[in-house]
């Protein structure tokens, strides 16, 4: 899953918030792609959506409380330990000033309603349990959005890879199921380019994998969309990833230019190994 996810990521930030024209003709999966103007993030590098889903997995695999004090620790230190753009640019202004999970708590304002609780909420879903999965998304959710629409997207996100790692049911009636636990909304097909708020991103996301029988096809339909693409990839991917009616068929020259530092590719295998062996 988290290899799958940090592919998804790293391709879907050559398109982020791209013109349509340059993403209709480079979306080819051929390999990775320069943003057009976001020239700090090389290709084949993940960017938050990996790092911050890092953090979650971590705490998952450490037996430490679920909390908010252990949350904020270790959000701080993925970044501290490897600072990388790709965050909303305030975000990263408060990041790059604190070094403590207690600073984080004491001076953050969770009123956001964009899709960083949700991005990061894969993970979760691999509890044992629907209540597991609602309890630890929204505590997650509420350390940076504590908000009705951030906690529903992070809960969603999360639900979808529990429906799939589980195997509840067709893959085709994600959404529906999805709504039917968190309201009906979440069921309607998504349309058009996506937008920064969380709900528009896992939207797009559950269409793109309900419509989809390939990772390889669900990754070309996420960044389709237009907007914030890498997004709707990570979270379509981590999703996919854990269901076998999802052919795992991503191209190799993603998988094998994925970066491959410290917190890199084989990282990410070693952790999803912990985690999958944690929640089996």
């Amino acid at each position: 899953m988290l290899v799958e996810l940090a592919v998804g990521d790293a391709y879907g930030a050559g398109f982020e918030y791209a013109e349509p024209a340059f993403v209709a003709e480079h979306n080819t999966l051929a390999g990775y792609v320069q943003h057009p103007t976001h020239l700090g993030i090389r290709p084949g590098a993940y960017t938050d959506d990996t790092q911050m889903t890092l953090a979650v997995a971590e705490l998952l695999v450490s037996g430490k409380p679920w909390d908010r004090a252990h949350l904020a620790e270790y959000f701080v230190r993925a970044y501290r330990r490897d600072p990388r753009d790709g965050y909303a640019g305030r975000f990263q202004q408060f990041l790059d000033t604190v070094h403590t999970g207690a600073d984080f708590l004491a001076r953050i304002e969770p009123a956001s309603d964009k899709s960083g609780a949700a991005m990061r909420a894969g993970p979760i879903g691999l509890l044992p349990t629907v209540d597991d999965v609602l309890h630890y998304a929204r505590e997650q959710a509420r350390v940076t959005h504590d908000t009705p629409d951030g906690i529903a997207a992070a809960q969603a996100a999360a639900l979808a890879v529990h429906y799939c790692h589980h195997g509840i049911g067709p893959v085709a009636e994600l959404p529906g199921w999805i709504g039917s636990r968190l309201g009906t909304s979440w069921a309607r097909p998504w349309r058009g380019k996506v937008g920064s708020k969380g709900w528009m991103s896992v939207r797009a996301a559950l269409t793109t994998l309900s419509t989809s029988t390939s990772l390889r096809e669900a990754l070309r339909g996420a960044v389709a969309w237009t907007g914030d693409v890498d997004t709707v990839a990570t979270i379509a991917l981590a999703a996919g990833s854990r269901t076998p009616e999802i052919a795992h068929d991503l191209p190799e020259i993603l998988t094998d230019e994925l970066e491959n530092g410290e917190f890199g590719r084989d990282y990410l295998r070693d952790l999803n190994s912990r985690l999958l062996a944690t929640y089996s």
